[in-house]
C-alpha cells in the first residue's frame, strides 16, 4: 500500500531530521542499534533499523529476529500518526501491540 510506504519514509524523514537538530537525541540514542519490524495485518510489512539516532534501511519483508515488533492495522497506525487515537487507547482496546523490552517499548514513542 503506497500510502503506508509513504508515511513511514516521511515518519523515518522527520525523525531524522529531528534527531539531527536535537542534539540531546542524539546523545541519547549514540550506539543504539535497534532492528524494527512493523507487521500491519491488512497491508506489507515492513523493516527498518535504528543506529547511532538515525533510522534508516526501510524495506517491506518480514523478520522473526527484530529488537521492536509493532503490530497494527493501517486504520490504527494512521489515526496514531494524525493523532486522532493515542497509544494508550490503541494498546488497551488490542489495536496496537509492542513485543520487545521495556526499554524499546518507551523508545516507539519517541519514533512517532
Amino acid at each position: 500500500m503506497a500510502v503506508i510506504e509513504e508515511t513511514l519514509a516521511g515518519l523515518v524523514d522527520r525523525f531524522n531530521r529531528h534527531a539531527a537538530q536535537n542534539p540531546a537525541v542524539k546523545t541519547e540514542l549514540a550506539g543504539l542499534v535497534r532492528s524494527i519490524a512493523i507487521h500491519f495485518s491488512d497491508s506489507d510489512h515492513y523493516l527498518l533499523e535504528l543506529k547511532d539516532g538515525t533510522l534508516g534501511g526501510l524495506r517491506t519483508g518480514n523478520s522473526t529476529k527484530t529488537d521492536l515488533t509493532i503490530r497494527t492495522d493501517t486504520a490504527t497506525f494512521l489515526g496514531l500518526i494524525k493523532k486522532e487515537i493515542g497509544p494508550m487507547k490503541a494498546l488497551v482496546t488490542r489495536k496496537l501491540q509492542i513485543d520487545g523490552t521495556l526499554e524499546d517499548k518507551l523508545l516507539f514513542r519517541k519514533l512517532l
